[in-house]
């Protein structure tokens, strides 16, 4: 049910923030991992048990159990089409990151300013595959720093450094031949 509701929510449109003059075209497009939904999952449990009470609990706390079930409704909601608008993208030329469901904020960061990232995996996030970023910067862009439950974050990473690679902005380790490298 959550799958279907976040796929009601509109994508955030990354192409129109893409400099396709210049060539920039995007790598990879990440999404949250799925573990992102479970509070709303829950909710959404806690939402039927109040319509049933509502319906077959005492007549005089209905009201009060409806009044909640819609505000709970609304927070699973919200919540959803958040997770969902944030997308981190990674292009040949830099990375950055889209987010908010009224508000859009963009976080950029050129790719010549990546200095290190660290890859955080929780234990839950190694059992289920998902992981979180942090990025070290020549200048440390908000919004950027910490990228949070990611799917696949090794594969991630690697995607990264093979940018950083191709953009020439390390030299080949031991003397490996830069097209070996892609």
């Amino acid at each position: 049910m959550i799958r279907a509701l976040a796929e009601r929510v509109p994508e955030q449109q990354v192409d129109r923030h893409l400099l396709a003059d210049e060539g920039e075209h995007i790598v990879d497009l990440v999404r949250h991992h799925g573990i992102v939904y479970a509070l709303p999952s829950v909710e959404l449990i806690g939402v039927a048990t109040l319509w049933l009470l509502a319906l077959f609990g005492p007549i005089s706390w209905g009201w009060v159990f409806l009044l909640a079930s819609f505000l709970l409704l609304g927070h699973a909601v919200f919540v959803t089409a958040r997770e969902r608008r944030d997308v981190f993208v990674i292009t040949n030329m830099r990375v950055f990151r889209a987010s908010g469901v009224f508000n859009v904020k963009i976080a950029t960061m050129p790719i010549t300013r990546i200095l290190d990232i660290t890859v955080d995996k929780p234990l839950l996030g190694r059992v289920l595959g998902y992981g979180h970023f942090v990025f070290e910067s020549a200048a440390q862009a908000q919004g950027l720093r910490d990228i949070r439950f990611i799917g696949d974050p090794d594969g991630r990473d690697l995607t990264i450094q093979r940018v950083v690679q191709r953009a020439g902005l390390r030299g080949p380790r031991g003397g490996v031949p830069p097209h070996h490298l892609l």
